[in-house]
Protein backbone atom coordinates (compact mmCIF):
# COMPACT_ATOMS: atom_id res chain seq x y z
CA UNK A 1 0.00 0.00 0.00
CA UNK A 2 2.81 2.35 0.95
CA UNK A 3 4.63 1.61 -2.32
CA UNK A 4 1.48 2.39 -4.25
CA UNK A 5 0.79 5.73 -2.59
CA UNK A 6 4.34 7.06 -2.42
CA UNK A 7 4.73 7.74 -6.16
CA UNK A 8 1.59 9.90 -6.18
CA UNK A 9 2.72 11.74 -3.05
CA UNK A 10 6.17 12.31 -4.49
CA UNK A 11 4.63 13.35 -7.78
CA UNK A 12 2.76 16.11 -5.97
CA UNK A 13 5.57 17.12 -3.63
CA UNK A 14 8.50 17.12 -6.06
CA UNK A 15 7.16 19.78 -8.44
CA UNK A 16 6.20 21.96 -5.48
CA UNK A 17 9.62 21.52 -3.90
CA UNK A 18 11.29 22.19 -7.21
CA UNK A 19 9.21 25.32 -7.72
CA UNK A 20 10.13 26.56 -4.26
CA UNK A 21 13.81 25.87 -4.90
CA UNK A 22 13.76 27.68 -8.23
CA UNK A 23 11.84 30.58 -6.70
CA UNK A 24 14.26 30.83 -3.78
CA UNK A 25 17.28 30.66 -6.09
CA UNK A 26 15.83 33.31 -8.42
CA UNK A 27 15.12 35.50 -5.41
CA UNK A 28 18.73 35.16 -4.24
CA UNK A 29 20.01 36.11 -7.69
CA UNK A 30 17.73 39.16 -7.81
CA UNK A 31 18.93 40.26 -4.37
CA UNK A 32 22.53 39.74 -5.49
CA UNK A 33 21.77 42.09 -8.41
CA UNK A 34 20.05 44.56 -5.99
CA UNK A 35 16.77 44.49 -7.90
CA UNK A 36 15.00 45.29 -4.64
CA UNK A 37 17.14 48.44 -4.27
CA UNK A 38 16.80 50.43 -7.52
CA UNK A 39 18.57 53.56 -6.22
CA UNK A 40 21.86 52.53 -7.86
CA UNK A 41 20.12 52.05 -11.20
CA UNK A 42 18.63 55.55 -11.01
CA UNK A 43 21.96 57.11 -10.06
CA UNK A 44 23.54 55.49 -13.12
CA UNK A 45 20.51 56.21 -15.30
CA UNK A 46 20.25 59.98 -14.76
CA UNK A 47 23.65 60.99 -16.19
CA UNK A 48 23.03 58.65 -19.12
CA UNK A 49 19.74 60.40 -19.88
CA UNK A 50 21.31 63.84 -19.34
CA UNK A 51 23.95 62.95 -21.92
CA UNK A 52 21.46 61.57 -24.43
CA UNK A 53 19.32 64.71 -24.22
CA UNK A 54 22.27 67.11 -24.44
CA UNK A 55 23.97 65.18 -27.27
CA UNK A 56 20.75 65.12 -29.30
CA UNK A 57 19.47 68.63 -28.52
CA UNK A 58 16.57 67.23 -26.56
CA UNK A 59 15.41 64.69 -29.16
CA UNK A 60 17.27 61.37 -28.82
CA UNK A 61 15.99 58.50 -30.95
CA UNK A 62 13.72 56.19 -28.94
CA UNK A 63 15.69 53.07 -29.88
CA UNK A 64 18.89 54.68 -28.63
CA UNK A 65 17.26 55.58 -25.33
CA UNK A 66 15.94 52.05 -24.79
CA UNK A 67 19.29 50.40 -25.53
CA UNK A 68 21.01 52.65 -23.00
CA UNK A 69 18.25 52.21 -20.41
CA UNK A 70 18.48 48.42 -20.58
CA UNK A 71 22.26 48.67 -20.68
CA UNK A 72 22.24 50.67 -17.46
CA UNK A 73 20.01 48.12 -15.73
CA UNK A 74 22.19 45.20 -16.83
CA UNK A 75 25.55 46.81 -16.02
CA UNK A 76 24.39 48.11 -12.66
CA UNK A 77 23.31 44.55 -11.84
CA UNK A 78 26.68 43.23 -13.00
CA UNK A 79 28.45 45.83 -10.88
CA UNK A 80 26.53 44.72 -7.78
CA UNK A 81 27.40 41.08 -8.41
CA UNK A 82 31.12 41.73 -8.83
CA UNK A 83 31.04 44.08 -5.83
CA UNK A 84 29.66 41.33 -3.60
CA UNK A 85 32.17 38.87 -5.04
CA UNK A 86 35.00 41.24 -4.11
CA UNK A 87 33.51 41.80 -0.64
CA UNK A 88 32.62 38.17 0.04
CA UNK A 89 35.09 38.01 2.95
CA UNK A 90 34.19 41.46 4.28
CA UNK A 91 30.39 41.46 4.13
CA UNK A 92 29.93 38.72 6.79
CA UNK A 93 31.67 41.03 9.29
CA UNK A 94 29.27 43.95 8.71
CA UNK A 95 25.77 43.89 10.19
CA UNK A 96 24.20 45.67 7.19
CA UNK A 97 25.65 43.23 4.65
CA UNK A 98 25.99 39.91 6.50
CA UNK A 99 22.75 38.56 5.01
CA UNK A 100 23.67 39.24 1.39
CA UNK A 101 23.44 36.05 -0.74
CA UNK A 102 27.19 35.58 -1.14
CA UNK A 103 28.06 36.59 2.42
CA UNK A 104 25.49 34.20 3.89
CA UNK A 105 26.44 31.35 1.56
CA UNK A 106 23.07 31.16 -0.21
CA UNK A 107 24.89 31.78 -3.52
CA UNK A 108 28.32 30.30 -4.27
CA UNK A 109 31.23 32.22 -5.78
CA UNK A 110 30.98 30.12 -8.95
CA UNK A 111 27.31 31.00 -9.29
CA UNK A 112 28.07 34.69 -8.76
CA UNK A 113 30.79 34.71 -11.40
CA UNK A 114 28.51 32.80 -13.76
CA UNK A 115 25.76 35.36 -13.23
CA UNK A 116 28.25 38.18 -13.81
CA UNK A 117 29.32 36.54 -17.07
CA UNK A 118 25.70 36.17 -18.22
CA UNK A 119 24.99 39.83 -17.48
CA UNK A 120 28.10 40.88 -19.39
CA UNK A 121 26.94 38.76 -22.33
CA UNK A 122 23.56 40.51 -22.30
CA UNK A 123 25.37 43.86 -22.14
CA UNK A 124 27.46 42.80 -25.15
CA UNK A 125 24.32 42.00 -27.14
CA UNK A 126 22.97 45.46 -26.30
CA UNK A 127 26.30 47.05 -27.19
CA UNK A 128 26.15 45.46 -30.65
CA UNK A 129 22.95 47.42 -31.30
CA UNK A 130 24.96 50.65 -31.08
CA UNK A 131 27.31 52.12 -33.70
CA UNK A 132 30.70 50.39 -33.92
CA UNK A 133 32.42 53.59 -32.76
CA UNK A 134 30.93 53.00 -29.30
CA UNK A 135 32.31 49.48 -28.89
CA UNK A 136 35.89 50.36 -27.80
CA UNK A 137 34.48 52.55 -25.01
CA UNK A 138 32.96 49.47 -23.38
CA UNK A 139 36.40 48.06 -22.52
CA UNK A 140 37.47 50.76 -20.00
CA UNK A 141 33.87 50.93 -18.75
CA UNK A 142 33.88 47.21 -17.91
CA UNK A 143 37.41 47.43 -16.49
CA UNK A 144 36.35 50.18 -14.05
CA UNK A 145 33.28 48.16 -13.09
CA UNK A 146 35.48 45.21 -12.16
CA UNK A 147 38.31 47.02 -10.37
CA UNK A 148 36.25 49.50 -8.33
CA UNK A 149 35.22 47.05 -5.55
CA UNK A 150 38.84 46.03 -5.02
CA UNK A 151 40.08 49.64 -4.79
CA UNK A 152 38.37 50.04 -1.40
CA UNK A 153 41.29 48.08 0.07
CA UNK A 154 44.10 50.19 -1.39
CA UNK A 155 42.87 53.69 -2.29
CA UNK A 156 41.95 56.47 0.12
CA UNK A 157 39.31 57.80 -2.29
CA UNK A 158 37.78 54.82 -4.16
CA UNK A 159 34.76 57.04 -4.82
CA UNK A 160 36.81 58.68 -7.58
CA UNK A 161 37.02 55.35 -9.39
CA UNK A 162 33.28 54.92 -8.94
CA UNK A 163 32.84 58.44 -10.29
CA UNK A 164 34.59 57.53 -13.52
CA UNK A 165 32.78 54.18 -13.72
CA UNK A 166 29.37 55.85 -13.28
CA UNK A 167 30.28 58.49 -15.87
CA UNK A 168 31.35 56.27 -18.76
CA UNK A 169 27.85 56.19 -20.18
CA UNK A 170 28.26 59.92 -20.94
CA UNK A 171 30.96 59.59 -23.64
CA UNK A 172 29.27 56.43 -24.89
CA UNK A 173 25.98 58.32 -25.29
CA UNK A 174 27.72 61.15 -27.15
CA UNK A 175 29.57 58.77 -29.48
CA UNK A 176 26.41 56.75 -30.13
CA UNK A 177 24.63 60.01 -31.00
CA UNK A 178 27.39 61.15 -33.35
CA UNK A 179 27.90 64.26 -31.22
CA UNK A 180 31.17 66.09 -30.67
CA UNK A 181 32.92 66.23 -27.32
CA UNK A 182 32.18 69.92 -26.89
CA UNK A 183 32.52 72.09 -23.79
CA UNK A 184 29.10 70.99 -22.55
CA UNK A 185 30.25 67.37 -22.68
CA UNK A 186 33.25 68.03 -20.45
CA UNK A 187 31.19 70.14 -18.05
CA UNK A 188 28.66 67.33 -17.70
CA UNK A 189 31.37 64.68 -17.31
CA UNK A 190 33.18 66.53 -14.52
CA UNK A 191 29.90 67.50 -12.84
CA UNK A 192 28.82 63.87 -12.70
CA UNK A 193 32.13 62.65 -11.28
CA UNK A 194 31.81 65.30 -8.58
CA UNK A 195 28.20 64.28 -7.90
CA UNK A 196 29.15 60.61 -7.54
CA UNK A 197 31.77 61.53 -4.94
CA UNK A 198 29.14 63.58 -3.10
CA UNK A 199 26.46 60.92 -2.82
CA UNK A 200 28.78 57.97 -2.32
CA UNK A 201 30.62 59.79 0.44
CA UNK A 202 27.27 60.32 2.19
CA UNK A 203 26.64 56.60 1.74
CA UNK A 204 30.10 55.78 3.12
CA UNK A 205 29.47 58.05 6.12
CA UNK A 206 26.68 55.68 7.17
CA UNK A 207 29.20 52.81 7.20
CA UNK A 208 32.23 54.71 8.51
CA UNK A 209 32.61 53.05 11.91
CA UNK A 210 32.36 49.52 10.56
CA UNK A 211 34.61 50.34 7.60
CA UNK A 212 37.32 51.54 9.98
CA UNK A 213 37.06 48.29 11.96
CA UNK A 214 37.46 46.04 8.92
CA UNK A 215 40.02 48.20 7.11
CA UNK A 216 37.91 49.40 4.18
CA UNK A 217 38.89 52.83 2.86
CA UNK A 218 36.54 55.61 1.72
CA UNK A 219 36.35 59.38 1.28
CA UNK A 220 34.14 59.49 4.39
CA UNK A 221 37.16 58.28 6.40
CA UNK A 222 39.68 60.29 4.38
CA UNK A 223 37.82 63.60 4.78
CA UNK A 224 37.52 63.00 8.53
CA UNK A 225 35.85 65.77 10.53
CA UNK A 226 35.84 68.01 7.44
CA UNK A 227 33.48 65.65 5.61
CA UNK A 228 30.40 67.91 5.68
CA UNK A 229 32.39 70.95 4.57
CA UNK A 230 34.07 69.06 1.73
CA UNK A 231 30.71 67.77 0.55
CA UNK A 232 29.33 71.32 0.70
CA UNK A 233 32.15 72.56 -1.53
CA UNK A 234 31.65 69.68 -3.96
CA UNK A 235 27.91 70.37 -4.09
CA UNK A 236 28.64 74.01 -4.96
CA UNK A 237 31.06 72.89 -7.69
CA UNK A 238 28.38 70.60 -9.13
CA UNK A 239 25.81 73.41 -9.23
CA UNK A 240 28.33 75.84 -10.73
CA UNK A 241 29.26 73.42 -13.50
CA UNK A 242 25.58 73.02 -14.35
CA UNK A 243 25.12 76.81 -14.38
CA UNK A 244 27.99 77.15 -16.84
CA UNK A 245 26.61 74.26 -18.90
CA UNK A 246 23.19 75.91 -19.18
CA UNK A 247 24.75 79.15 -20.38
CA UNK A 248 27.18 77.41 -22.71
CA UNK A 249 24.45 75.32 -24.33
CA UNK A 250 22.01 78.23 -24.48
CA UNK A 251 19.29 76.20 -22.81
CA UNK A 252 15.89 77.53 -21.80
CA UNK A 253 15.97 79.40 -18.46
CA UNK A 254 13.36 76.95 -17.13
CA UNK A 255 16.29 74.66 -16.35
CA UNK A 256 17.37 77.19 -13.72
CA UNK A 257 14.23 76.24 -11.77
CA UNK A 258 15.32 72.60 -11.74
CA UNK A 259 18.80 73.65 -10.65
CA UNK A 260 17.31 75.79 -7.86
CA UNK A 261 15.34 72.76 -6.65
CA UNK A 262 18.52 70.68 -6.80
CA UNK A 263 20.28 73.32 -4.67
CA UNK A 264 17.49 73.06 -2.11
CA UNK A 265 17.88 69.29 -2.06
CA UNK A 266 21.60 69.69 -1.37
CA UNK A 267 20.75 71.93 1.58
CA UNK A 268 18.38 69.23 2.82
CA UNK A 269 21.17 66.66 2.49
CA UNK A 270 23.46 68.84 4.59
CA UNK A 271 20.80 68.87 7.30
CA UNK A 272 20.50 65.09 7.11
CA UNK A 273 24.26 64.48 7.50
CA UNK A 274 24.78 67.21 10.10
CA UNK A 275 24.89 64.82 13.08
CA UNK A 276 26.60 62.10 11.02
CA UNK A 277 24.00 59.56 12.13
CA UNK A 278 23.73 56.43 10.04
CA UNK A 279 20.06 56.84 9.11
CA UNK A 280 20.47 60.51 8.18
CA UNK A 281 23.53 59.89 6.02
CA UNK A 282 21.77 57.06 4.21
CA UNK A 283 18.71 59.23 3.58
CA UNK A 284 20.99 61.93 2.16
CA UNK A 285 22.39 59.35 -0.22
CA UNK A 286 18.90 58.24 -1.30
CA UNK A 287 17.82 61.85 -1.84
CA UNK A 288 20.18 62.07 -4.81
CA UNK A 289 17.99 59.65 -6.72
CA UNK A 290 15.33 62.36 -6.81
CA UNK A 291 17.84 65.13 -7.53
CA UNK A 292 19.03 63.49 -10.74
CA UNK A 293 15.45 63.04 -11.91
CA UNK A 294 14.67 66.70 -11.27
CA UNK A 295 17.55 67.77 -13.51
CA UNK A 296 16.51 65.35 -16.26
CA UNK A 297 12.94 66.67 -16.15
CA UNK A 298 14.37 70.19 -16.34
CA UNK A 299 16.38 69.19 -19.42
CA UNK A 300 13.25 67.84 -21.09
CA UNK A 301 11.52 71.19 -20.58
CA UNK A 302 14.60 73.19 -21.59
CA UNK A 303 14.65 71.98 -25.21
Amino acid sequence: MLLKTNPSILGKLLPMTLRKTISRRASDYLVLMRFEKPIGTFLLMWPTLWALWLANDGSPHASLVWVFVFGVIVMRSAGCVINDYADRDIDPKVARTEQRPLASGRVSTKEALGLFGCLCLIALLLLLQLPAAVWPWSIPALTLTIIYPFMKRFMQAPQLILGFAFSFSIPMAYVASGALFDQSFYLLLVANIVWVVVYDTAYAMSDREEDIKIGVKSTAIWFGSADRHVLGVLQLIFLTLWLVLIGNKGLDPSLYVALFIAAGMFVHQQVLIHKRQQAGCFQAFLNNGWLGGVLWFGLILAF
